[in-house]
């Protein structure tokens, strides 16, 4: 496929970066999503995949609160939904799997970029199991 084929294919998808609020049991894990660095990044983020067609969102939802004791719990707080590929609401851990780095910023784009580019890939949640979409993951 030509490079103007594969972003007319994609073009319209929309993403949703949820932040959900966070109650810090460990400071340890206390990050700052609303700081400047997080800004400057996701900015980027969606300079990038702008160029393939993907809308991308950042929405933070204060409504429901996760304790983070961990960095598990971390990658828990943020979530990604992507309507066109009956990806809703996801954590970035269970998208990306294990962090190799434990740096949120790059979790949260290794999740996004998946969900962008191969959301096939990522595992169904337990209630969505029963129906395989025979894409060869085993479910």
């Amino acid at each position: 496929m030509q490079d103007k084929e594969v972003i007319s294919a994609m073009t319209g998808k929309k993403l949703l970066v949820t932040f959900f609020g966070q109650n810090h049991v460990r400071p340890d894990w206390k990050i700052d999503t609303d700081g400047e660095a997080f800004a400057c990044y996701f900015a980027g983020l969606q300079g990038e995949l702008e160029r393939f067609g993907i809308d991308i969102a950042r929405v933070d939802n204060p409504s429901v609160t996760i304790n983070v004791n961990s960095y598990a719990d971390l990658l828990n707080s943020v979530r990604i939904s992507s309507p066109a590929d009956g990806i809703t609401s996801q954590c970035v851990g269970h998208i990306i799997g294990k962090s190799e780095n434990l740096d949120l910023l790059e979790d949260i784009g290794r999740a996004v970029k998946r969900v962008a580019f191969a959301p096939e890939t990522i595992a169904p949640e337990e209630h969505n199991r029963r129906v395989c979409h025979n894409c060869g993951c085993g479910c």
